[in-house]
């Protein structure tokens, strides 16, 4: 696989950023005991947060990896990438 492309680097690094920092937070309302529905609410932001940044990788990978192996004509590596997309998609889904 190539390098992601540097302006998806930096824009998944920020959000990954924040991210961090959403789960610290996260870590201080258990700490605090706060209200259970609230802290629930966080844990969704964060996953909604990390669904985000999937789907940009993905994007990515797709409009780069998966392209360059369909213009290639090499068959393996076009299966191979297909293969490894749908055995992600299908983690993601669960």
């Amino acid at each position: 696989m190539g390098p992601m492309r540097k302006d998806i680097k930096t824009s998944c690094q920020k959000r990954l950023s924040r991210i961090e920092g959403q789960v610290r937070g996260l870590s201080k309302m258990v700490e605090e005991e706060r209200y259970c529905i609230d802290i629930v609410t966080q844990i969704s932001a964060v996953r909604a947060a990390l669904r985000r940044v999937e789907e940009e990788v993905l994007k990515d990978h797709v409009s780069h990896c998966v392209e360059h192996a369909i213009a290639s004509g090499d068959k393996t590596d076009q299966r191979k990438k297909i293969t490894e997309l749908m055995a992600v998609i299908g983690r993601a889904d669960r």
